[in-house]
């Protein structure tokens, strides 16, 4: 296509928003009219499901829950009048809560201010509130934050290390929807752990953000913590971060929700459009059906032009993969369907990997994040006439064209700057994305069986942990694996025990073996306190 029809190609497929100062650009999808012709069906059932979906159908089967993080902001919305208090009084907790924390009315009991946060979550409990971190993070915050977002042992020590001479001025979040999950259940015993270990009561540090009468509910309100923000059961942890999940972290980093959630409402009101060319999210649903033929042929690689969106895309990740990644369709048919996503940030990945995304396989498209305003005030001129933002532009429109001149597709996202409004509209325009291709693909967003099945999975290696101990324990000589297996009833789960037992060994945790290391079908093992 020469270059007036290009433009003109860009002219017909433009969206702005004239009051977010938006720009979607899908001039670079290669698809023709007569493929949106053939599209306009399905988004007329997408529109539809959407509409169903915030009016309060059942969207989650598994849990049996709505899903309304739309109506997080505008509580006017919320299918009952129940849900619009919930809303509004949750809103106006964590706005009260952060004041008196600021101010210093609730402080710890050691110090005359909290001086840091330390979250405890996973997933979108923590995803969500890092990359606004990184987004927003004001340069003298009112407090600084730190995430503990895994189980590992070391990553927690990094974290507690960094705060160790500040722990007794630190306020920790623990965030779980249901206080069972594994991830934030450890990481709140340890970091209880670290308070006895500085002789610190850990409660009057403690907050928890959690649905009422949970089991984290429950230890909070057993042991005391300074208070208990309600996590809506309706709220599903990938599109949380407009809930108390995101907001609560924000509000005490000086981050203004309030414009966040504006953002988010506008987006919403343009993302109900029902004319296809005129729904920023509808135009993304539409090209990531042309270029991967409504099957995720290829990956969609991130690349935000702006280091404060850095996490952007790792967002992205949980928000797309686990939203559109389900094995069967609405229908119950085996479809596998998904669409892998990547990134990190130009032009420092330029540097990285868009050789081969030129040049390379070309099993991808690619969406670019500009923000036109560079910095706050005037820029120095690095070259006559040219400054370091000059050439972060310029390297975005060189990849944009050096792509589609090798048949690479993209998809290009400007906005005007990085403030709490736009964030907020940023993600709201990307929730309704995922919704509306789930519909185009017949797929249910709302659901994750494939994580459940990983937690479950988790849960019957520790119980295996604890049964193979436990046998060897009562044993007075070693026993083969097959032997041990054996006892265990668990003959078909002998390379699980090997390894079970191989990271008890390196742990200094009672494992023995006996034999050729290399050869682990021949070793025997044993415990220390059976020899």
């Amino acid at each position: 296509m020469d270059s007036t029809a290009l433009w003109q190609r860009y002219i017909d497929w433009l969206y702005y928003h004239e009051g977010l100062g938006f720009y979607v650009d899908i001039s670079r999808i290669r698809f023709d009219d007569s493929f949106v012709d053939t599209m306009k069906p399905k988004f007329e059932k997408a529109f539809r499901d959407m509409e169903e979906l915030e009016a309060g159908a059942i969207a989650n089967p598994d849990e049996k829950r709505m899903v309304g993080h739309y109506w997080l902001r505008n509580s006017e919305l919320a299918p009952t009048p129940e849900i619009q208090t919930e809303i509004d009084d949750t809103l106006e907790k964590i706005e009260a809560f952060t004041k008196k924390v600021h101010t210093g009315e609730i402080k710890p009991p050691k110090a005359t201010k909290f001086t840091d946060i330390l979250s405890i979550g996973i997933g979108g409990s923590a995803l969500g509130p890092q990359f606004v971190a990184e987004a927003l993070g004001l340069d003298h915050p009112p407090m600084q934050i730190h995430f503990i977002d895994n189980t590992d042992p070391a990553g927690i020590d990094r974290v507690l290390n960094k705060l160790s001479d500040r722990l007794h001025s630190t306020l920790v979040m623990v965030i779980s929807k249901s206080g069972g999950t594994p991830e934030p259940r450890n990481g709140m015993m340890e970091v209880k752990a670290a308070y006895t270990s500085q002789n610190l009561d850990f409660a009057p540090h403690a907050v928890a953000t959690t649905t009422d009468g949970s089991k984290l509910y429950q230890i909070a309100e057993s042991e005391g913590w300074l208070n208990t923000i309600p996590m809506a059961d309706w709220v599903g942890g990938r599109t949380s971060e407009l809930s108390s999940v995101g907001l609560l972290p924000a509000a005490l980093q000086g981050i203004d929700i309030r414009a966040m959630l504006e953002g988010a409402k506008e987006m919403d009101i343009a993302t109900r459009q029902k004319d296809i060319k005129n729904n920023p999210s509808a135009l993304l649903a539409l090209s990531w059906y042309a270029v991967g033929n409504g099957r995720g042929e290829k990956d969609m690689v991130v690349l935000p032009y702006k280091d404060s969106l850095l996490l952007f895309s790792r967002y992205l990740q949980q928000l797309v993969m686990e939203s559109l990644g389900k094995e069967k369709d609405l229908d119950g048919n085996i479809v596998n369907q998904g669409i892998a996503v990547y990134g990190n940030k130009g032009s420092t990945d330029q540097h990285a990997y868009v050789q081969q995304l030129r040049d390379g396989v070309p099993n991808f498209f690619a969406t670019l994040i500009e923000v036109l305003e560079d910095r706050q005030g005037n820029s120095p001129e690095v070259e006559p006439g040219v400054t370091s933002g000059d050439y972060l532009s310029g390297f975005l429109q060189g990849t944009r064209q050096a792509l589609y001149e090798n048949n690479r597709d993209s998809i290009t996202v400007t906005i005007p700057l990085v403030n709490p409004k736009n964030v907020g509209a940023l993600i709201a325009l990307y929730e309704r994305a995922v919704s509306f291709y789930a519909s185009l693909v017949n797929i249910n967003a709302y659901h994750q069986p494939g994580v459940e099945a990983g937690k479950k999975a988790a849960a019957t290696v520790l119980e295996l942990q604890q049964k193979v101990v436990n046998i060897l324990k009562q044993e007075t000589s070693p026993l083969s694996l097959e032997e041990l297996a054996k006892k265990a009833e668990s003959l078909n789960q002998i390379e699980i025990i090997y390894k079970i037992l191989r990271h008890l060994e390196a742990n200094g945790r009672g494992i023995v073996f006996h034999g050729d290391i290399k050869q682990p079908a021949r070793l025997a093992v044993s415990v220390i306190n059976s020899m």
